[in-house]
């Protein structure tokens, strides 16, 4: 399996006396802005998590580097006498607006809990910010307003993990990637169905989506196409051995057809995902022609070897290529944000990962950033395809042949 090449890796958040985990990356182009998220948590455990905090990185295009500021605590995202999970940031580019989402559960409750006994404590809440996060509006609980009685139905609920999404049409509608533990039958035991919450009108008021099939959890979604051919495309955290993909005509508020990727492995619990759109780099007018780019661990038995994978056909479960690794050994959660050209017009990203030593038990993690130059990403994935047998061990190499073979891609269509 070939070894991807970065342009910057980073650690963000060292654990130590604190534990850091549930990576969110959001890039803010026209202020060439990083803002990464985390949860901070008192113990490595979910029901120690105590607040969300962020990093902000200034990215130099010159230099193709991030310089990043001290890690602070949003204070602004907590409900008294809960605990704040699962950050998923979203920028509305027509009000400037960085909303940030997540979930308060009261106490130290856990998600098992609240799925054993059916009672469901969890809020939907966010933060808003005008200043490109430097700043936030008080906490806002979304719970009764826009789940209301349906949320007596959920054994327990959660948003993303991660980024969301903001539409090209005409409302520049916001969606929100969720999942929620359906109580379907007494004698059952409540299942997880991803959806997404909506919202056409900026914020303001914001609506539920209709479910995508049963088993499908943490989800991120993009958007492919244009026009007519405007489609919304999930992709789900499963336990049925590999992720679940669903696409929306409709802007996210159905799913169809759902289907199991088994090029996308899961390990048995399954582990979160990240997708992101961006418009092909071999083709400067088409605006159909739109690519995705996922991470998430290569392994189907444990949490380990950070994968990215490519697809040239976002609707094609089969056109998805094999993994280029990111990172090796155990890692887990991650973050995806299209950062743009570079100045050599090449597609760069960002990736805000845990690893290190992370530990699926007991979700240890230390969090890092890398900065991806997907010329080089889709340089290697060409040569895997060209030869089957290709084995790269070292980036080092591809680092001294670079500027050669850039050449020779980009003047090569």
């Amino acid at each position: 399996m070939a070894t991807c090449p970065v342009l910057q890796k980073e650690t963000l958040f060292q654990t130590g006396i604190y534990a850091y985990r549930i990576p969110a990356l959001l890039y803010l182009s026209k202020q060439k802005t990083l803002l990464a998220f985390a949860e901070k948590r008192l113990t490595k455990t979910d029901e120690h998590a105590d607040s969300i905090v962020l990093r902000r990185g200034s990215y130099k295009t010159a230099t193709r580097q991030v310089q990043w500021q001290a890690e602070e605590v949003v204070s602004q995202a907590r409900l008294e006498g809960h605990r704040s999970m699962n950050p998923c940031p979203l920028y509305d580019k027509q009000t400037r607006t960085i909303f940030l989402f997540f979930i308060a559960i009261p106490g130290h409750v856990s998600e098992h809990h609240q799925i054993q006994t059916r009672v469901n404590v969890t809020r939907l809440c966010h933060i808003t910010s005008t200043d490109h996060g430097r700043t936030w509006s008080p906490v806002r609980d979304l719970t009764d307003t826009t789940i209301g009685n349906t949320h007596r139905d959920w054994a327990t609920f959660g948003v993303g993990p991660g980024h969301c999404l903001q539409l090209r049409n005409s409302a520049g509608s916001l969606l929100v990637p969720a999942y929620a533990y359906r109580k379907l039958h007494p004698s059952q035991t409540p299942a997880p169905f991803a959806f997404c919450f909506l919202s056409h009108d900026h914020g303001n008021t914001w609506e539920l989506g209709h479910f995508v099939s049963q088993n499908t959890l943490e989800c991120q979604v993009a958007e492919v196409g244009t026009g007519a051919q405007r489609v919304v495309y999930l992709n789900a955290r499963s336990h049925l051995g590999a992720r679940v993909q669903a696409q929306s005509p409709n802007g996210g508020l159905d799913f169809q057809d759902n289907q199991v990727v088994s090029k996308l492995v899961e390990p048995p619990k399954g582990c979160h995902g990240s997708v992101t759109a961006f418009p092909n780099p071999t083709s400067a007018a088409d605006a159909l022609d739109v690519w995705l780019l996922y991470t998430h661990p290569t392994d189907s038995q444990k949490r380990t070897n950070l994968g990215v994978y490519l697809n040239q056909k976002p609707l094609d479960p089969a056109a998805w290529s094999e993994p280029t690794l990111l990172a090796t050994g155990t890692c887990a959660y991650s973050d995806l944000q299209n950062m743009g050209s570079g100045p050599d017009g090449s597609p760069q990203f960002g990736c805000l990962y845990e690893s290190d030593n992370y530990e699926e038990e007991g979700g240890l993690a230390t969090l890092q950033l890398l900065l991806l130059l997907l010329l080089l990403l889709l340089l290697l994935l060409l040569l895997l395809l060209l030869v089957p047998g290709c084995r790269l061990a070292s980036p080092d190499a591809w680092t001294q042949e670079h500027e050669e073979l850039r050449y020779r891609f980009t003047f090569s269509h």
